[in-house]
Formats: structure tokens, sequence, C-alpha cells
């Protein structure tokens, strides 16, 4: 997401914080993602920021609208699984999103299927455990097909042509998805349709093209992920003990 706003808005200012002690948010329970989400947006408002993107389908679908309670003056961009464009994309009208446990669950995620994809089969596969180890830098390998696997097999046995990235981790190991359910299968991955959102909420008046980069725990992981984000500037990761 982070690489998809840079690409979006080159000069824009953005401060990135990346809750690496508490993730992944779709395997903690609502409150807990609640609570986490008030904490990093008091300390974005704190350094002035003016529009909020919510950069996680599990923070998005549990807890955007208590933020937007909380902060009403300021803009939220939601990340929301890609039932729409998936539905645009199908030759099959069979399609598939691919989620934490806590999205897949979600009233959100079902609320957007029942306005979106009417007259639509629409697969939805948790997949626990995904996103915890692409967070340690797991992108390739056994231990990432071991995960994959089950999810996978379930998503070709539903006969589906069209497939929704529906965590901010998944686009990371995309490769290995697109491998395993093979290449007539369409990945949704909506994260310029949401950089595309936020400018047009972002205001350029006093903005300076800068990028700070804040995690809640260790900086390695995160590191990982910067440097395949080829549109990003080099950065200095800060702890932030929140």
């Amino acid at each position: 997401m982070l690489n998809a706003l840079r690409r979006r808005l080159p000069h824009a200012s953005l401060i990135y914080v990346g809750d690496v002690a508490y993730a992944p948010y779709g395997e903690r329970n609502a409150a807990d993602v609640v609570e986490r989400c008030h904490r990093i947006v008091a300390h974005l408002v704190a350094l002035g920021a003016r529009v909020i993107v919510v950069a996680c389908n599990t923070a998005t679908v549990l807890g955007i609208a208590a933020m937007r309670q909380r902060w009403p003056t300021l803009c939220f961009v939601g990340v929301e699984p890609g039932v729409k464009p998936a539905v645009a994309a199908t030759q099959s009208g069979r399609v598939a999103v691919i989620a934490t446990s806590a999205t897949a669950v979600s009233a959100r995620l079902r609320y957007l299927v029942d306005e979106f994809a009417p007259g639509v089969h629409v697969h939805i596969e948790p997949c626990p455990g995904l996103a915890a180890i692409i967070e340690r830098g797991v992108h390739e390998g056994p231990e990432l097909d071991a995960v994959l696997a089950p999810s996978c097999t379930h998503v070709r046995a539903a006969k589906v042509d069209t497939v929704v990235l529906g965590c901010t981790h998944y686009p990371f190991v995309a490769h290995a998805i697109q491998a395993m359910l093979g290449n007539g299968t369409k990945l949704i991955d909506t994260a310029f349709a949401v950089a595309e959102r936020t400018a047009t909420l972002w205001n350029a008046s006093g903005d300076q093209a800068n990028l700070r980069v804040l995690s809640t725990g260790s900086v390695g992981p995160m590191a990982l992920l910067l440097r395949r984000c080829v549109d990003l500037e080099p950065v200095r990761i800060e702890h932030l003990p929140i």
C-alpha cells in the first residue's frame, strides 16, 4: 500500500506506522484491533496527519467506523476486499476472496458481497497464518507453500476465475498464490485504487516530499518488506514504543 501511495503521490509527505508488535490483526479480537487503531491514529494526528489511510483490511472492517466517529474532521480512506472489481473482471461468474480469519467472517465483507455481487458466486476463503509468516519475512519456500496449500486447494475446488487478495500483506506473495492457482486465475489487488482515492483527498498545500516509517516492534521484518517496494526512497525505520 505504501508503495502504491508513493507512486501516485510522489510529492506528498507520508508517515507510515507499522504495528509490528501487534501484527497480524487478522488473528486478534475486534476490541484489541480497534484499541490499537485508536492509539496509532492519535499518534499520527499529533504528528499533523490530515488524511489517514487505514492500510489493513481487518482494521478497516473492524475499526474505521469508530475512528471516523472519534475524529470527524479527519479524512479516512479504508482498504476493503475488492469485491466490486472482481465482479467486473470475472468471465465465469465465480470469484473468491482470500482474507484473514477476521475479515472473512466480518459483516462488512458480507455487505460488499450482497451489494456488489448479485448473481455471482463468491467463495470466501480464510487463510489463517498467512499474514503472520509474511510479516516475518517468509515470502517463498516450503513454509509459505505449506500455509498456502490448503486455502489454494479450496479456491481451486470452487472453480473461480478471479481471486481477491483481501489482505494488504498478500500482494507480497502474489507470485506464490498465482503459481498455486494457475495463470488462468486473475488476482485483484486494490492498492492502486486506494491510492487513487487518497489522491483526491490530499491537499498539497505546505507539503514537501518526505517519508517517515515507524515500527512498534522489531525493524527487521519491516525492512525486508520495504526493500521490495520499488517506488520508495531509502528510509531509516524509527522505533515507536506505543
